[in-house]
């Protein structure tokens, strides 16, 4: 708050106030002040010109700043606090408040009004009318005081009311649009021609209709001159085109005229019948004359009636049109068509109004009311959809309803935008946490699966293993004992060397039926036998060699497939298998003779096993 060492009602403060839109101006430019109208105060600020305080409004004035100061002791009294009257202004915004009263710290106003019993009423409601709160709140934004303590008073406890006013939320804005809608209004203000009352001009009166019948039946009247006159005042005089509240004024007072005329006429005729009965003449001219004057004023009555209708749907056109011009304007600034309808009421703001410059005023207050309402909510819209961009970038599908979400208020619909958002990444979360969870899963599974597999691995080859140890035990008991059967026969051979017992000996060495044995024929006819034991061999089948399918298998693959042991091509060979082509410099094997040499390679180990073991 900037304060203004200034005292009220000085020159130096009127000249001040000149400067900026006053918290006492408010109610008149929001279009509630019950003394002003909203143009009176444009053109007003416009001209310079302030109208006259003619004595009456003076002492007005005089009594309310008298009951002022003594209000102001009684609520010191009251409260315990000292308040004082102070004008404070606000530069950025423009604005001024001239208060009766502050306290010390600033943080409480003081305004008084002259007491009245209407005014009592709504002091202990604690329901003021808007002309009355638009000035406190102008006085709370330029002040920043917390409340207002207003009072109505006369200076007296005795009729004293008084209530704290708040500053209630929405209105402050509410004003500032206003005044910014005003002064945009004054910057392109054309002050019309001067509007004085208007006063209908006197209508020269048709002459005078008599008629005087004499004993001798002469008849006395004056209806060729009527005649003239009433012809002449409606071809030249009778307004047929009123545009203006003159225009309208005058015409009224024409046909009211014409009335009289045809009064006259009437009382004319009873006159001339209350004479004598035989004047058809002179009533047939008067019948005439009658139906002349009636049928115009009739006339007058109806172009009066529609003239004025349609002048009034022509103020009433202009403030839609120019409501549609300001709303069309708006939504060029938002870029998209999210405003409202905006409520507008032109036809209730005039009725019951009569003349044409009052109905024009009154348009232009709502249709200025209108306006702030309408930049009010395009602000909402602007602020609400740059926090939509800034909150909810990327995730515009969310708000498939932003056109209504846009004109509620800028917290309710921040609120709605971050709950929105917070639920949509909160179902994201949830989506991706549920993903993991099922990779998780699958992983575990596998893993799980993997584990199981190389136990049964395992087991199988520790069965295989304890299944070939076993074998191979069985296998050299065997060998021990057909060992020992040999060394039995050739024992016997030796005790006994004839043939027969020779040959018994190779049978039984034969019929222990493993190993090589070795016979030679000696010259005198007899075998020797020589047994060559090979233990531990389990002797696997090689199968037959399949017919070729055509499929070709690489060396490389080969050696992969039993890793971490290797082959080479010279190895294959030694087993028996040659390649059967090449590409590039990789060799070639039959796919159908893949089992023959993976059998061949086990014999081979199971041969160096046994040869070991041996």
């Amino acid at each position: 708050m900037k304060t203004i060492q200034v005292t009220q009602g000085s020159t130096q403060w009127l000249d001040l106030r000149r400067q900026y839109d006053t918290a006492s101006e408010c109610p008149v430019m929001m279009g509630a002040s019950k003394y002003q109208t909203r143009a009176d105060l444009m053109r007003q600020k416009a001209t310079g010109i302030t109208p006259d305080v003619d004595p009456r409004q003076q002492a007005l004035y005089d009594r309310g700043h008298a009951t002022e100061g003594a209000g102001r002791d009684i609520l010191e009294e009251k409260t315990g606090e000292a308040f004082y009257p102070v004008t404070a202004v606000d530069e950025a915004r423009k604005l001024l408040a001239s208060v009766d009263g502050i306290t010390m710290d600033d943080s409480t106003l003081f305004e008084h009004k002259l007491y009245s019993q209407s005014l009592a009423a709504q002091v202990q409601a604690g329901d003021l009318d808007p002309h009355y709160y638009w000035q406190l709140e102008q006085q709370l934004l330029v002040t920043g005081a917390e409340k207002v303590i207003f009072v109505c008073s006369d200076g007296t406890p005795d009729n004293w009311a008084q209530m704290e006013y708040r500053a209630v939320p929405g209105r402050a804005d509410q004003l500032i649009a206003g005044w910014k809608q005003f002064n945009e209004d004054l910057a392109a203000y054309v002050p019309p021609a001067a509007v004085e009352k208007i006063v209908a001009e006197p209508v020269e009166s048709l002459p005078a209709v008599f008629v005087q019948v004499t004993g001798a039946l002469a008849v006395t009247d004056n209806f060729k001159a009527f005649d003239v006159a009433v012809r002449d005042f409606l071809a030249n005089r009778l307004i047929r085109e009123p545009k203006t509240d003159q225009d309208f004024a005058d015409l009224d007072l024409q046909i009211k005229a014409m009335k009289a005329a045809e009064a006259a006429l009437d009382a004319a005729e009873g006159q001339m019948l209350a004479q004598i009965t035989a004047v058809d003449q002179a009533k047939k001219t008067k019948d005439m004359l009658a139906k002349l004057v009636r049928e115009n004023r009739l006339m007058a009555e109806k172009l009066l009636s529609s003239e004025k209708e349609r002048r009034k749907g022509e103020i009433v056109a202009g403030g839609v049109s120019g409501l549609k011009a300001h709303i069309e304007a708006l939504t060029a600034q938002i870029g998209k068509p999210y405003l409202p309808a905006i409520p507008a009421d032109f036809g209730g703001a005039i009725k019951g109004l009569r003349s044409l410059a009052s109905m024009e005023d009154a348009v232009s207050t709502e249709l200025a009311r209108a306006k702030i309402v309408a930049t009010e909510t395009a602000n909402r819209v602007i602020v609400n959809l740059a926090h939509l961009r800034a909150e909810a970038d990327g995730l515009q599908y969310l708000f498939v309803d932003a056109a209504k979400m846009v004109i509620k208020p800028t917290d309710d619909f921040q609120a709605m935008v971050a709950l929105r958002v917070s639920q949509h990444k909160a179902a994201e979360a949830a989506k991706e946490e549920a993903t993991r969870e099922r990779i998780r899963a699958e992983e575990q599974a596998k893993a799980e699966k993997a584990a199981s597999d190389k136990l049964a691995a395992e087991l199988a080859e520790a069965n295989a293993k304890a299944e070939l140890e076993a074998r191979l035990a069985t296998a050299q008991q065997r060998e021990d004992e057909r060992q020992a059967e040999l060394a039995g026969a050739v024992l016997r051979q030796r005790q006994n060397p004839s043939v027969d017992a020779h040959h018994q000996a190779m049978r039984e060495a034969v019929s222990i039926g493993m190993g090589i044995v070795e016979t030679t024929m000696q010259a005198d006819g007899g075998l020797t036998a020589k047994h060559i034991p090979v233990a531990n061999v389990v002797p696997i089948a090689r199968p037959a060699a399949p017919a070729d399918t055509g499929g070709r298998v690489k060396l490389g693959d080969i050696a992969a497939s039993i890793a971490p042991l290797s082959i080479t091509a010279d190895g294959l060979a030694q087993l028996g298998f040659a390649h059967v082509a090449t590409e590039k410099a990789a060799k070639l094997y039959r796919t159908a003779d893949l089992p023959r040499i993976y059998a061949a390679m086990v014999a081979h180990i199971e041969a160096a096993q046994a040869k070991q073991a041996a």
